[in-house]
Order: C-alpha cells, then structure tokens, then sequence
C-alpha cells in the first residue's frame, strides 16, 4: 500500500460517519452476502458462489456506505447506478438487492435460477428491481457503465444550474479478471479517460483466478499500468477484505471529480472455504452440502439456510435513508422547477421518454419540402435526421470513425469533446463494440435517444452489443451504411452480404431498408416512437431511383403494394432498398405486355410480421409458388415468403469493381428478374 493510500486510508477513518453499531461487525453484514450466495447455489444445484464470497465485504462497504438510492424507487432519476459486469456472480448482486429492501423476497432468492424467477443466473434488466442492465457477456457491463457515466455528465451539462444540481449521481461498476480481458473494456476504458468521466468508480475483483485456473498464465499484464495511461486515476493495493481499506478507496475515487477511478481490490475467491478459497474450483460449481456447512462455520455463520437475523437486515435495510435522499432531491428539483420552468419541463419530458407534441409536424413538414428523383438512403437518412434533430434535443449520437460516410452528422452539431462538458455529437472512433454497448448504458441512464453509425458490413463487430439492446428491449437506433455488394471497388472485406438475413435473426430488433424518401422517414419516425426494442437502419451508399409514396401508416406496417396490376395479381415480388427500382420496372415490362404482376415493397419484415393476417394477406394475396423475391444479400430468409427458387440473392462473397457491374455480375438485372418470371 503507497504512503498516499495509506494517508487517504487514515483519513477516512477518522472522519467517518457510518453507522457505529453497524461499524461494529461489518464482517457478519459481508457474511450475509457470502451466505445467502452459498444457499441459493446449493438449493440450485447450479451457480457461480466464488465471485459473491470473494467480493462481499467490497459490496458490503458500497452499498452501507455510499449508495445513494431508494430501493423503493428503483428508478429514482438522480440515483446512484451499480453494474454488475461479472454478472456470474449474480447472487451478490441479489443478496445485496434484498438484504437493502429492494422488492426481492427470501423466496425470490430460493428460486434462484429457475423458470420464470426474478433470480436467473445472470442479471436480467426489466425482471428484477435494481438490476441496471443485463450482465452476462463479459465486457459488456463496464462499457455499458461507461455509457451511464457519460449520460450522467453530458446530462448535468445541459440541465443543472448554478446552485441546482439536479443531475448529480455515480456509476459504480463491479468487474473481475474476465470483463478486462475482454477487448471491449480496452475500448470503453479509453474512451472513459479521454470523456473524464470523473464520477466512474470501477471497483477491480483481483482474485486472479477465472474458470481455466489461475490466470497468470494468459493475463499477466500490467491492469493498473494499462488503466492510467487510459488517464484513469488508479487505488492499487487495496485489500478487497478490509472494509475501511475499500471505504477509503471508494472516498478518494469520489473525490477526483475528472478522472474514472479503477479501484484494485486484491480479493480471495471463494473467502471463508477451508477446502475450496483461492481455486478455480469453487468458480462456477456450488460447494457441496459438507463444504458449505463447513464454510458457514469458518465464517461464524450459525443459522439455518436462508436465514437472516433480524438486526443483520436493519443494518443493511436502505428504505428509509433513501425515501430522504429521494425527499431532499424533490425538494430541490422543485426550487428548479421554479426557478426553470421550460427546462424543468423538458427535464420530465425526456425522463418519461415521451416525444414532444409537435412530433408529428416535424414528420409531415418533412415531406412537404421538395425531394430528389434520386438519391442514396444514407443522404436521405441525414437530412431526416437533421429534421428530427431540431425538434428531439434527446437525439445523443454519432460515428464509430466513419461520420462522413455515415452521413450521421448534422448541420449545427455539437461534438463531445475531451473532458465530455457538453455536445450532441460522439466520435466513438474505431470502437464499433463499444459504441453499440455505451449506447446501451446512455439508453438506460435516460433522458436521451442513442444512435451510431458503422459500415453494415462491420455490424460483426458489435452484434453481441446489439443482441443486448434486442434483449433488454432498448429502443436504440444503429444506422449502417454501405448495404450490398452495390458499393463498389471494396471489395469482399467491406460487402456485406450475410449481415441482413442475419440481423433478422435477431429477436426484437427491426430491421429497415428503405428504398426511397418516404421508407428512410418511416424508419426513423417509427424507430424514435418505438419503445419495446432496437431498430436498424440498411442503407445505401449508391443512388436509387426513388418511387414516391403517399400512404406513410402502410410503411409503417413493414410493407406495402408498391405497383398494382391493372387486373388480378397472378405474381408478386418482393423488394427492399435499392432493389426496389428493379423490380418496378421488371413489373412495368412484364405488364406491358400481358402479365399481372404485384410489386411489394417490404422495408421491415419484423414490422410486417407483427401486422394481423388479414393485412398479411392483404399485400400477399398471391399463391406462394408464384412469389418472388430479390434483394442483393444472403437469400436464405426469404424462403418464408417465396420459394427458394424464385429468389434472387448472393450466397457467395462479393468481387472489388464497380458497383453498376458488380450487380448486372450477380444477376441483380431487370432482365434476369425478367427471366425467372418466365
């Protein structure tokens, strides 16, 4: 321990205004954490019981100590924030989350792991109060946290006043040896610094053991090195069993307001077992009906399984404490509102994620402009986008380095700068993963409506992210150009191909490609109203032809009839973004000459789906042999609207050339769409 910790440490002790009796056995307090976790594992037959006896008495001294929430109101706007990002240590998490009066009953915790519990293996966001955001992959926690802490301060920049701090809050994250081996952490740690993101607390679970063993032997990295040259203030050499060690840490990190704080408790896994601390065997297994029994009586825990003594929950109980931190909040809040009235206003509006009132003549004003005969989508989306912009303050993003090929910025932006004191505009930089996660936290922090953009064909590199966005139901916005094969001389390394049918997959996300103005406007309006899960924007980097639309709510619906026959459709296709114009012009042929042909412009088959079979039907009323489809991605999906056959996709990579001769080599022809409707 250096002299400054040590002084830092000494000071703490003697200003100190915990609780006294509490003060008096901060071990029995930890050992209620390491206790329930034995008994839910064991019950369970299934778990991760290390992690939470290792890392109780640090969530001990955070939760006593410093947390300023109301388990009542778990979403309390100005609270302090905790993410789990080892979330296999979930039962921690739980413990503490019970132990403090959050609506997580005893029995809750006995059903740990099982169907339809509020205590699944990992933490789950929307199922159990006081769990901020799903942990399961590792990596993810700490960058989603890095999210919240930037929503916190950007947030704080635009509302507070002199003398009215009503955004004034921590995010504290918990994270072990995984989440920073992760590549993900190395992205969202930079950013950390640069954002001086000065109220992050990172509190560092340095047990040195992961599943494999001791990890020495493929993570032996200088962390503490690696985090200050991020510009991160580092508290090495903390004893994660000391609790006045971890208090003093956990004061010095709050008291540097401009850098995140990586605290390095140095811990043992699985504290208190005879036979099992300090081995990769107690990592992901539970202990054993004669070790936990054993375990228990190391610790001088004599009580029946999930059994709490009564003065153990009032020492942990928050309720009251943080009805009066909510209370002192309000309190203040309303001399704001007094004193701000408009900006209190909005403060609300944004919180509740409502939309203004005038959202929907945005939208109609829109149109009403003059629009080009042609255009590329990623163009259309950044005039829309400058549109919505003027009237959704809330709208908070930006670009992983690819801004102006993104077409994400905006006339009149605002990019966040080094130190994160205000703008509208993010360079992520080349850090598409952790893009897509930070959005996830600044969605969760609230008050704000996240979008970034990459190459589609990147989307790779940030599924997983996405995959939690669609998991925990955050109506994030990903915008990803650049759709086919169509860019051009690229070549197969930035040509998506399998990315579209493979987003689609995903559930809960919608997925748009648009092919004209009015798709592009649909996507984004409906998209911003949407609030049960992430949307996608596919666009072009070529030009489309564009085919206007006067029905905006058929759009909405995912798809609609785009031509007509002048009698009974007898075949159908469908089409999306820029293949759209192919097949209107293959159905004017083919009309023209005797065919009845039906073109369906399918912008979001998730949406479309969603509609009631009557209008599914409706724009389908064609016999499936008949049905056609083409779109320049993989043509697996398609074969649930029209037979295989009568696809026309690209199932191998792509070639560098031009654009223009790259489709006519792939068959993306009128005259090959021509052929295969005979």
């Amino acid at each position: 321990m250096n002299s400054t910790y040590k002084e830092a440490a000494s000071e703490y002790a003697r200003t100190a205004t915990v609780d006294e009796e509490r003060e008096m056995d901060r071990k029995t307090l930890a050992n209620a954490i390491r206790a329930l976790s034995i008994d839910a594992v064991e019950k369970a037959n299934s778990g991760h019981p290390g992690a939470p006896m290792g890392m109780a008495d640090m969530a001990e001294v955070l939760w006593n100590d410093f947390l300023r929430h109301n388990p009542k109101n778990p979403n309390w706007a100005n609270r302090d924030r905790v993410v789990l990002s080892n979330g296999h240590a979930s039962m921690l998490l739980y413990s503490a989350l019970h132990l403090s009066g959050y609506d997580l009953t005893i029995d809750d915790l006995k059903n740990f792991r099982q169907l339809h519990s509020k205590t699944p293996g990992h933490p789950e966001y929307g199922h159990t109060a006081g769990v901020e955001t799903t942990t399961g992959p590792l990596g993810q926690g700490i960058t989603t946290a890095v999210g919240m802490a930037l929503g916190e301060k950007l947030l704080a920049s635009e509302f507070n006043r002199d003398g009215l701090s009503i955004v004034d809050h921590h995010t504290y994250v918990l994270v072990g040896d995984g989440c920073l081996m992760e590549g993900i952490s190395h992205e969202a740690a930079s950013l950390a610094g640069t954002w001086k993101l000065g109220k992050l607390i990172a509190l560092y679970d340095d047990n040195g053991i992961s599943i494999d063993g001791e990890v020495k032997g493929w993570f032996s990295e200088d962390v503490a090195g690696r985090f200050r040259s991020y510009g991160w203030q580092v508290i090495d050499g903390v004893d994660g069993h000391d609790a006045s060690a971890v208090a003093a840490a956990i004061a010095k990190a709050k008291a540097d307001t401009e850098h995140p704080t990586l605290i390095c408790c140095k811990t043992v896994i699985g504290f208190g077992s005879p036979a099992k601390a300090g081995k990769e065997s107690v990592h992901g297994a539970p202990l054993g009906k004669d070790e936990a029994a054993a375990t228990k009586a190391a610790l001088g825990w004599n009580h029946d399984a999930f059994v709490i003594p009564d003065e153990v929950y009032k020492a942990w109980n928050a309720s009251v404490k943080g009805a009066e931190a909510e209370a002192q909040w309000n309190a203040l809040f309303a001399k704001y509102e007094a004193a701000h009235p408009d900006l209190a206003v909005e403060f609300k509006r944004r919180g509740e994620g409502r939309l203004p009132a005038n959202f929907e003549e945005v939208v109609k004003a829109f149109l009403s402009k003059e629009q080009p005969a042609k255009e590329a989508t990623r163009k259309t989306s950044q005039r829309v986008l400058g549109e919505l912009k003027a009237a959704l303050p809330e709208m908070l993003g930006g670009s992983a380095d690819l801004t102006h090929s993104n077409l994400t910025n905006w006339s009149g932006m605002k990019s966040v700068q080094p130190g994160a004191n205000g703008g509208n505009y993010l360079h992520f930089g080349v850090r598409e993963f952790a893009m897509a996660a930070i959005m996830n936290g600044l969605q969760l922090h609230g008050h704000y409506r996240p979008f970034g953009g990459t190459f589609l064909v990147f989307s790779d590199y940030m599924r997983n992210a996405m995959r939690l966005s669609a998991l925990m139901k955050l109506p994030v916005i990903y915008v990803l150009t650049h759709d086919s094969i169509g860019l051009g001389e690229d070549g197969p390394t930035h040509q998506p191909v399998e990315h579209v049918p493979s987003l689609r997959l995903i559930p809960d996300l919608d997925v748009w490609r648009p092919a004209n103005v009015e798709e592009t406007l649909v996507a984004w309006s409906e998209a911003l109203k949407r609030k049960d899960g992430p949307s996608a924007f596919i666009l072009s980097r070529s030009n489309i032809d564009f085919t206007p639309v006067t029905d905006l709510s058929a759009v909405a619906k995912g798809a609609y009839v785009a031509v007509e026959p002048s009698r009974k459709a007898e075949q159908l296709i469908i089409a999306t973004g820029s293949e759209l114009p192919l097949a209107i012009e293959a159905a004017k042929q083919k009309n023209a000459s005797g065919g009845a042909v039906r073109i369906v412009s399918m912008p979001c088959a998730e949406r479309f789906d969603r509609q009631d079979a009557a209008y599914r039907e409706s724009i389908l009323n064609v016999p499936y042999a008949n049905r056609y489809a083409i779109e320049a991605a993989h043509p697996g999906l398609w074969a649930k609207y029209a037979p295989f056959e009568n696809i026309i996709g690209i199932d191998s990579f792509g070639a560098s050339a031009p654009g223009e001769l790259l489709m006519k080599h792939f068959g993306f022809t009128v005259e090959n769409l021509l052929k295969r409707l005979g």
